[in-house]
């Protein structure tokens, strides 16, 4: 007796691999799904701690805004004391300044064989007049002044010959560049600190 199988074994076959299949691609897309909802249970805890830690810093610095603009304040008062400090500083020599070239002036002066008529200082120009016997006097006069470290430069803007007491005498006037000496500045300024 012959026996006839009926069934279609290949189809079988091809059915039970597909059944392994469904369930491989099933298993593994189970195990996917779990790895997706592990890796947004991370996630969702970082986003909590992220966002704690970004209330905690918005409450600091809550706390520290009136602090920062008191600093920010006392930056300002800083900045501007600095700068009413320069001005005092700069009044101090400029005034210092002028005592100075009255002193050089002084001293400069030969009183045997010249005396001055004026002085009138503007900023940094010092404009004098005087009388003296000859040119030798004027130009000694002229060159003492320029040793001098408080005066820049020394021009004469006049000479002219003037009759006085039947005498025949120069009459001149200098305009003179002043300004106080860097290291007598830098010196005053360490003096005050």
């Amino acid at each position: 007796m012959l026996r006839i199988n009926l069934l279609p074994i290949r189809q079988l076959k091809k059915r039970a691999k597909a059944k392994n299949e469904i369930a491989i691609f099933g298993v593994v897309f189970l195990c996917l799904i779990v790895v997706l909802i592990f890796i947004g249970l991370i996630q969702g805890h970082k986003i909590s701690t992220i966002e704690s830690t970004i209330a905690k810093l918005t409450q600091e610095q809550q706390k520290l805004t009136p602090e920062i603009a008191a600093v920010d304040r006392l930056k300002k008062d800083k900045i501007e004391l600095e700068r009413k400090i320069s001005i005092i500083h700069n009044l101090k020599a400029e005034s210092s300044l002028t005592v100075h070239i009255l002193d050089e002036i002084a001293n400069a002066v030969d009183n045997s064989r010249m005396w001055l008529t004026s002085l009138s200082q503007q900023g940094g120009t010092l404009m004098l007049t005087g009388i003296a016997l000859d040119n030798q006097s004027v130009a000694q006069f002229m060159d003492t002044l320029k040793k001098s470290p408080f005066v820049q430069s020394v021009e004469l803007s006049n000479s002219s010959l003037k009759k006085i007491a039947d005498r025949n005498l120069k009459e001149f006037s200098l305009t003179c560049v002043i300004a106080a000496p860097q290291s007598a500045q830098d010196q005053a300024l360490t003096k005050e600190k």
